[in-house]
Parts: structure tokens; sequence; C-alpha cells
């Protein structure tokens, strides 16, 4: 679930030192396992059920550990000139037999007191050239249809062809609840039945 980049200038963003004063030092690169904590609590930050209630996807540990796992060349990271992390952006590749192959944009995130700077657009562009690079012939995102500032963005970046998906939840808190007492119960019979087989 791409987060809310809200990307609006890309000028203020220097990748260089050396760069005019006034302008903030940004580096992307590709992501490395010392990143792992810091995108994690980034993306603790800004992935929370208040900002993404309808998220399909969860944010936790395991999430960047599988990226950095399986899709290390579609992870990348944004750091600041102390060499902390502000930002970050999590892709796959998608082949499907006689298809196409498609680039998967699964989680964008910048730190809010760096947003609206250009670093989402320069996430975004690293992760579009790798997975080029890579043979994407069609590169897909999906965000929350309410979600108007990454909408913008994403638009802004090209995508297009949006589309209106339907998610739906099933709570079975009670089911789970029901469960656990015949669970309880089982492991009761079993625990008296083998004190009856010692006596």
């Amino acid at each position: 679930m791409a987060g809310d980049p809200m990307e609006d200038d890309d000028s203020l963003i220097s990748p260089r030192q050396g760069e005019p004063a006034g302008t903030l030092s940004v580096a992307v690169r590709l992501m490395t396992i010392d990143d792992i904590p810091a995108i994690y609590h980034l993306g603790d930050e800004l992935f929370t059920a208040r900002n993404a209630p309808n998220a399909h996807r969860t944010w936790d540990e395991y999430e960047v550990v599988g990226f950095y796992q399986t899709d290390c060349e579609f992870c990348f990271v944004a750091e600041d000139e102390n060499e902390s992390v502000v930002g970050f952006a999590l892709g796959t590749m998608i082949e499907k037999h006689h298809s196409w192959t498609y680039g998967y944009l699964i989680w964008l995130g910048v730190h809010p007191e760096f947003q609206k700077s250009g670093i989402a657009q320069r996430l975004f562009r690293q992760l579009k050239g790798a997975m080029i690079d890579a043979g994407a012939r069609i590169i897909m995102v999906d965000t929350d249809a309410e979600n108007t500032a990454s909408l913008r963005f994403f638009r802004k970046m090209g995508f297009n062809n949006s589309r209106q998906h339907v998610y739906l939840t099933m709570n079975v808190d009670d089911d789970r609840r029901r469960h656990e007492e015949r669970r309880k119960e089982r492991i009761i019979r079993y625990t008296v039945d083998e004190l009856d087989k010692d006596d």
C-alpha cells in the first residue's frame, strides 16, 4: 500500500554536497541491511490504522525484512546529510508466464518533516529505473481511493487507468473466542483422560 507521499516540488532537493545554501541534501540509494530498523520505525509512524484504515497489507517488521531478502534491488532509501533515513520505496516484480513483466510499488513513505520536498519523486524514479532495467513493461501501485494526495502524486508520476477495488473484511473475533474455548476444553479433557489412565 503506497503511503501518502504528498510531493509537489522536486526543486528543493539537492542530491550532492556543495549545492547552494538553503537546499536540502538528500541522497537516494539502495537499501542495506542496516536500514531495516529505520525503515520499519518510519513506516510504523506513517502506516497507522488511522492513516491507512483500509490498507490491505499490514506494516510490520516482516514486511521490511521480507522485501530486503527477496527484492532488495527494488528497495530504496532516502537519507539526509546526517545519514538518517527520511524516506523509502519498496517494490517487487511480478512475472507472468507468457505475459508481460510487471513492477509493483508496494510501499512509499516519506518522513512528515520532509514531505512536499521532492523525495518521493526521487525514490519513485530510482525504483522505476530499476524496474525498467529488470524488464518491467507496466508498473502498478495501489492506494486508498480517498487518499487524494497520493492519487495526485501518482498521476503526476504518470500513472493512469485507475480502477476501483473493493476490499471486504470479516470480524472473526467471536469465532476466535469460541475456537479458543473449544481448544481449552480439548486440552482439559485430554489431561483428565491421561490422569484417569495413570490411576
